[in-house]
């Protein structure tokens, strides 16, 4: 599959889902640092997106916070009980997310069929109407509200959970 391909079928799978979405076209970005030369380009919560695996390989998780936000993967670790977590490698980020490095968001959820992948939202993206991802692509951001990406969420059938990463057990 092409990217523009992979873009085409998140936005199918959002317009069969009934969750409209703005678009927002910039050139490539591979960092979250780079991708803030082009903040002003949409509104609401500016998010990033980690894609990690416990120690063993069986638990992995997709960390979705606002960019200004840290989480001590330690800390987070030990509130799941789950051994150490380190980034996934590049070939589980695309058998699960469908994705490469640097465009990491919740849309290639589409692409875990299994439901492998557990969510961890941060609690102060609800702070926002809305919230901006890639498209499985990183040029462009796809902006969508708050309430239609917890929509999206329930369709995929992956699990997630809100926390509060600001609270000093994850920081």
């Amino acid at each position: 599959m092409t990217a523009s391909d992979i873009e085409q079928k998140i936005l199918q799978t959002l317009d069969e889902m009934n969750i409209p979405y703005e678009r927002f076209e910039h050139p490539p970005v591979a960092t979250v640092k780079e991708a803030e030369q082009y903040s002003d380009l949409h509104p609401g919560a500016h998010c990033k997106n980690l894609f990690l695996r416990d120690k063993p390989g069986r638990l992995h998780y997709l960390v979705v916070m606002r960019v200004e936000t840290e989480v001590n993967l330690t800390n987070l670790a030990r509130h799941f009980k789950s051994g150490r977590l380190s980034f996934a490698s590049n070939e589980r980020l695309y058998r699960y997310l469908g994705v490469q490095p640097g465009a990491v968001s919740p849309f290639g959820l589409i692409f875990d069929t299994d439901h492998v992948v557990r969510v961890l939202l941060d609690a102060s993206i609800f702070n926002e109407e809305t919230a901006g991802f890639h498209p499985n692509v990183n040029t462009a951001t796809l902006v969508v509200t708050v309430k239609d990406l917890l929509r999206f969420l329930d369709n995929t059938g992956n699990p997630y959970q809100i926390l509060d990463f600001n609270q000093k057990d994850f920081s």
